[in-house]
């Protein structure tokens, strides 16, 4: 696979997938409505089935990022997010297996698993991929519902599909806002207190690609560590309650599992908080 098309090429985690995938020796054209300059890119828009196909031919794989991850303000705006998400994956997906592409490697969300969590408390922690999704807002019932689509593609037309559920996504600028977090347990609870670094994310969509995995799989993708000094059972007992963790988890470790990522993809984050802010010490 030498020819890869990246949907949502000019966003945050498309950039950085797009540079990575080049400086590794792939050609790279961006599908999205707006330019990025550091690859071809055609405009499109990817609830247009047509146009998709389109744009797609010719290449051997897909990353498929582009989504419309904005917060449900309203049922009308979670409506129209839902049907944008979901339309656009479909024609992706359904593109990607009739142009006989080799693989398809797509941004899921942390979302599933239930975020907030103040609404729903995970049944225990680390949160797994083999816990039911428990999606709370039209954003995460679209990946939620994508995920399902992967499985049904795959089954109907056998070839691979990689789902990354993706934690807070953050660039090395944003580091300097962590400081800011710690005071307040709360501040960052929603999703348990984690990231993922925006290289370690583009990473993980190559490995992806590369894997030799061959049918429909979800992995979780977050960074080793959680974005707060205070001890994980702190943080749980005070926002969450009474919750079981599991004996072996670290005293900063994330709390979003990626075992299944390093064991099956070979992936491990690389890069943290820590390589620019230093942590306060009492």
């Amino acid at each position: 696979m030498d020819r890869i098309i990246v949907t949502g090429g000019s966003g945050k985690a498309g950039r950085e997938t797009v540079k990575d995938l080049q400086r590794h020796g792939y050609t790279v054209r961006n599908l999205d409505r707006t330019p990025n300059q550091d690859a071809p890119t055609v405009l499109t828009d990817l609830t247009d089935y047509g146009a998709t196909f389109a744009a797609m031919h010719g290449h051997d794989a897909v990353i498929h990022l582009a989504a419309n991850p904005a917060p449900d303000n309203d049922h009308v705006t979670g409506a129209e997010r839902f049907a944008h998400n979901t339309v656009s994956t479909f024609n992706v997906f359904q593109a990607a297996a009739h142009l006989g592409m080799q693989k398809v490697v797509w941004a899921s969300s942390e979302t599933v698993f239930g975020l907030p969590f103040d609404r729903v408390k995970p049944p225990s922690l680390p949160v797994t991929e083999a816990m039911p999704p428990l999606p709370q807002s039209a954003y995460a019932i679209s990946k939620a519902v994508s995920e399902e689509l992967a499985r049904l593609m795959h089954a109907r037309h056998g070839i691979p599909f990689i789902g990354l559920r993706f934690s807070n996504i953050l660039e090395p600028q944003d580091y300097e806002l962590v400081p800011t977090y710690w005071p307040d347990p709360r501040s960052r609870h929603w999703n348990l207190w984690a990231y993922i670094d925006v290289r370690d994310a583009a990473e993980a969509c190559r490995l992806a690609l590369q894997s030799d995995l061959t049918g429909a799989e979800v992995f979780t993708i977050a960074a080793a560590d959680s974005i707060m000094t205070t001890p994980n059972a702190d943080l749980v007992h005070e926002v969450l309650g009474d919750i079981p963790m599991d004996a072996d988890l670290g005293i900063t470790e994330t709390l979003l599992s990626i075992r299944k990522a390093r064991e099956v993809l070979g992936w491990a984050p690389r890069h943290s908080w820590r390589e620019t802010v230093t942590p306060k010490r009492d």
